[in-house]
């Protein structure tokens, strides 16, 4: 299930980290040394977690996108971090930097292995640049009327989380898009800022200390996070089936 975390007293975790299948960046360490030691224990075993800093700051979660492919960076990114990551990171992982003027890419972006959701003013040329980096399917789209795409979306190969004021039309067209199912919800004690709030792959989850157990409920179900019993198996199995059938 997803694990609870904060980073120097701030449940926005999204803000300082980036999940993805292959690897996980968190802000430089520093005084947050008990946020690094939870996204280690768990998931050294299966991914490296490495410290960084972008531009500078530990802003991380918000500047840069990735997934298993590989990982975009602004322009504000500077030399020795460029090195640094391509050095730390698996050698399959493609680093490239973008001139795209909204720089804050975490913010205005969501990904995983397959599709991107970008804003619609998105240069043309970052969009290739996305397509050809990530090897992802890249679609224009908004989420519930706004352009942060990544402020208020979460999005793995298994499910995506969305702002609470989504339209069911749109929540089923986003669906369609991505191809998993989604659904709305919060983080944080109902902060609508989902991607700020939580971090996710295809296995893990972290998010705020105060997201509640209903919260956490439905971050588990919709990512397919409980896979501990056959009777959770089959109970993710009827949930993800039913938010299916609602959408079709």
């Amino acid at each position: 299930m997803a694990t609870r975390a904060q980073f120097e007293g701030s449940s926005d975790i999204g803000v300082f980290a980036t999940l993805t299948n292959s690897y996980c960046l968190c802000g430089s360490i520093g005084s947050s040394q008990n946020f690094f030691s939870v996204l280690e224990s768990e998931l050294s075993d299966t991914i490296p977690v490495i410290p960084t800093s972008i531009a500078g700051t530990r802003i991380i979660g918000r500047l840069i996108i990735g997934n298993r492919h590989g990982l975009i960076l602004p322009s504000t990114a500077t030399e020795n971090e460029i090195t640094h990551l391509k050095n730390a990171l698996p050698p399959e992982v493609v680093v490239r930097q973008t001139d795209e003027r909204l720089n804050a890419l975490g913010n205005i972006i969501t990904c995983n292995d397959y599709v991107a959701l970008v804003p619609p003013d998105l240069d043309r040329d970052t969009e290739e640049l996305i397509a050809d980096t990530l090897k992802v399917e890249v679609f224009r789209t908004t989420i519930a009327g706004q352009n942060l795409c990544g402020t208020y979306s979460a999005l793995s190969n298994q499910g995506c989380l969305v702002h609470p004021a989504m339209s069911r039309n749109h929540l089923e067209e986003l669906s369609n898009l991505v191809q998993v199912p989604a659904r709305t919800g919060t983080v944080n004690r109902g902060q609508n800022c989902i991607g700020t709030g939580c971090i996710v792959n295809d296995w893990a989850a972290f998010c705020g200390v105060d997201t509640t157990g209903t919260e956490i409920g439905v971050i588990d179900q919709i990512f397919n996070l409980q896979k501990d019993t056959s009777s959770n198996n089959e109970m993710m199995a009827n949930m993800r089936q039913s938010i299916i059938e609602e959408l079709t």
